[in-house]
């Protein structure tokens, strides 16, 4: 069968697939403190937080407000999206900062939920199987990404967060932790034999789509259920995330140079283009985190001296202006995310 593949094997294999497994084997070798404790090396936060987590956020850019073309056709949305997660920032901010950071947690794991949903989308794209088939796979898709959340919530003394303490409700029922880990197992075994079936029937895998799965449930898993570190948690699933969503922007919506500018300087795109890609975000990153620490948090003085210049905002009046501003990045891409990848959008 012809692999359904976003850009060619390689390309896919690395940036896209490989991913999840290649952050597994390095949180293995990890010594175990970081495994089992909230222990965060700083060095681990810059590469893993700021220059992948923070920095994905921005590769939005390159297909929303950077794209001319895109922007014309959907000014009102993408103006009206961050006004409206802003104002209701400030809201529930200005009611409660718990209840702001709760529905920031909430809709940040929808989104990821989504994005490996949309990878399996487009990775079955090809597939000629039955209609219970495509439903199988959606069904343990989500049931790989939110059943360790639901684990998670029913769990308590996770050694991480998903923004800040407390930012999950975590109610007593061991009834639906059971019957969910019942469930989970059910699906993935289901799946497993309808594979095997398919394969025996027309001898073709979907290797993209089965790899994406397995690394699904490997990050998920093993980053929330397995490990109880945060440094593992944030690994697998920063690594698994970030990493795939900047290279489908790469693939789809990467800067690129005019024909005039290409033969005038004499380099093609591929040769620096990526430069200013990831140098671009990791800018932007860096600014951000650096209001972030200097303004609300100080905790990494090291990495963001010039910022602690700024004054510490400590008012709640004004951290419920603030807080949302700083956080409208993430909210944009969140939300907007839910409309750029749409079919009749699709590059």
């Amino acid at each position: 069968m012809k692999q359904p593949w976003i850009k060619n094997a390689r390309f896919d294999g690395l940036y896209v697939l490989a991913p999840p497994f290649l952050a597994l084997l390095v949180v293995w070798l990890l010594p175990e403190r970081f495994k089992t404790t909230s222990e965060m090396p700083l060095v681990g936060w810059v590469i893993l937080v700021l220059l992948v987590d923070v920095a994905h956020v921005y590769s939005t850019l390159f297909r929303t407000y950077f794209n001319g073309a895109r922007f014309r056709q959907q000014r009102l949305l993408f103006l009206m999206i961050p006004l409206g997660c802003y104002l209701g920032g400030v809201l529930l901010h200005s009611v409660n900062s718990l209840w702001f950071w709760r529905a920031l947690a909430y809709l940040a794991v929808f989104h990821f939920v989504r994005q490996q949903y949309g990878f399996m989308r487009i990775y079955s794209r090809f597939d000629n199987v039955p209609g219970w088939s495509r439903g199988l796979d959606t069904l343990v898709i989500y049931a790989a990404t939110v059943y360790p959340v639901i684990w998670w919530h029913l769990t308590p003394g996770r050694h991480f967060n998903w923004f800040i303490d407390g930012d999950f409700v975590q109610p007593q029922l061991k009834w639906l932790k059971i019957t969910a880990t019942i469930l989970y197992w059910l699906l993935l075994a289901l799946y497993v034999g309808k594979e095997s079936w398919l394969y025996a029937r027309s001898r073709e895998l979907n290797w993209p789509r089965n790899l994406l799965v397995a690394g699904t449930v490997s990050s998920w898993y093993f980053g929330i259920i397995q490990f109880n570190g945060d440094l593992a948690f944030t690994m697998l699933n920063v690594v698994s995330h970030g990493i795939p969503y900047m290279a489908l922007i790469w693939v789809s919506d990467r800067p690129k140079l005019t024909l005039k500018q290409e033969n005038s300087t004499g380099l093609s795109i591929n040769r620096f283009s990526w430069l200013v890609f990831f140098s671009l975000l990791g800018i932007l990153a860096y600014l951000e985190e650096g209001l972030w620490d200097g303004l609300v948090w100080r905790e990494h003085a090291t990495v963001f001296g010039w910022f602690q210049a700024l004054p510490l905002v400590t008012e709640q009046h004004l951290l419920a202006l603030l807080v949302p501003l700083l956080a409208l990045p993430q909210m944009t891409h969140y939300v907007l995310d839910g409309f750029i990848w749409r079919r009749k959008d699709r590059s």
